[in-house]
């Protein structure tokens, strides 16, 4: 695992290799990724969500038609 002062020496051999412009438009770039990356996580979540209540009402009408039939037969 590395520690803080080796950290410390890429993050400054970094500025000192890319300068600040292209090192901060790398960091906000890699932000944007991240950030998009939740939300795409997120809407699949949801989309599982929405999808196990969808079948979980289809097996409520299943449910209660299977019922109507027995309660019908003598």
């Amino acid at each position: 695992m590395p520690g803080w002062t080796q950290i410390l020496l890429v993050v400054i051999l970094a500025f000192l290799l890319f300068g600040r412009n292209k090192f901060s438009s790398f960091m906000g770039d890699f932000a944007k990724g991240i950030n998009i990356f939740k939300k795409e996580m997120k809407d699949v979540y949801e989309d599982e969500d929405k999808a196990t209540i969808e079948v979980d009402d289809g097996s409520k009408t299943i449910a209660h038609q299977a019922e109507q039939i027995q309660q019908e037969q003598p």
